[in-house]
């Protein structure tokens, strides 16, 4: 297995690997490089739906997706599409994945399906780096702080997504959800500060006025989305990202309109999150 670095802060590209037939030695190099780095890029990959829900399992328990429609046969598998006459894309914006649970996802793996001639790839962006970026005083005062996460605004009646052209993606039940979760955590596994907010599920701070909240929030959104923190990975035929949502952001561009692009993504589940003053 070659690991090299995918850019300097953000993410590796492993190659000379069969995901649909790891061995117990690979898998636990792969899991690792997941520890280690939080986000992984796989190039000329061929996995089955079987196969990608079985290298899942590996990981951890799946999260059936509760809020995007899922492949038949497959509950645990959402579909992340969007058809040649759509203009909204799912994913449009930066964010994490299951931060309104109350265990948020540890991981998601994505799957390239169908794409289009050019443009959908997705940026990603570190939350080590971004968290060792900030002054100490200011990781001093976010580490007193925590955040309301939520996805009724999107997801729920009348939110964002039931008023675009994205509707009929949604499940017929829906559930939305919310929690609460320190703004600096420690990983549960690597034992690192990392900043835990993102701009599409977080909506304030506890016992904070929402004008100064998203103040301070506006600034870690800018922050957090610096070049020296991001990378852009190119999706190809045969392309896997597996990405830890507890230390990274990822962003789907919204750049090939016309085109048909379709993505599966299994994710695993997390565990609780506790900050550095209560871990």
């Amino acid at each position: 297995m070659k690991i090299t670095a995918f850019t300097n802060n953000c993410g590796v590209l492993i190659e000379e690997i069969d995901l649909a037939n790891l061995t117990d030695s690979d898998f636990e190099s792969l899991q690792q490089a997941f520890v280690e780095h939080g986000l992984l890029f796989f190039r000329d990959q061929s996995l089955s739906p079987k196969q990608h829900k079985s290298l899942a399992n590996k990981f951890g328990d799946i999260v059936v997706n509760k809020i995007f429609k899922t492949l038949e046969g497959f509950p645990e598998i959402a579909v992340v599409s969007k058809e040649k006459q759509q203009t909204t894309n799912i994913g449009g914006g930066w964010h994490t994945d299951h931060s309104y649970d109350e265990e948020p996802a540890m991981a998601s793996i994505l799957v390239a399906r169908e794409l289009p001639s050019s443009g959908g790839a997705t940026k990603f962006a570190n939350m080590y780096a971004a968290y060792e970026g900030l002054s100490e005083g200011l990781k001093s005062t976010l580490s007193l702080i925590t955040a309301k996460h939520s996805n009724e605004h999107l997801y729920g009646k009348g939110g964002y997504f039931s008023n675009t052209d994205l509707s009929d993606k949604l499940a017929e039940n829906v559930q939305v959800s919310s929690a609460m979760h320190p703004v600096i955590v420690i990983h549960p596994e690597s034992h690192k500060p990392v900043l835990y907010v993102n701009k599409a599920h977080t909506i304030g701070f506890d016992n904070w006025h929402d004008d100064e909240a998203f103040a301070l929030l506006n600034f870690l959104y800018e922050h957090g989305s610096k070049p020296e923190y991001t990378c852009e990975f190119d999706w190809q035929p045969g392309s896997v990202a597996i990405w830890d949502n507890r230390s990274t952001w990822h962003f789907a561009n919204n750049d090939y309109q016309g085109e048909m692009r379709t993505l599966h993504r299994i994710t695993i589940k997390g565990s609780s999150l506790a900050g550095p003053v209560c871990g």
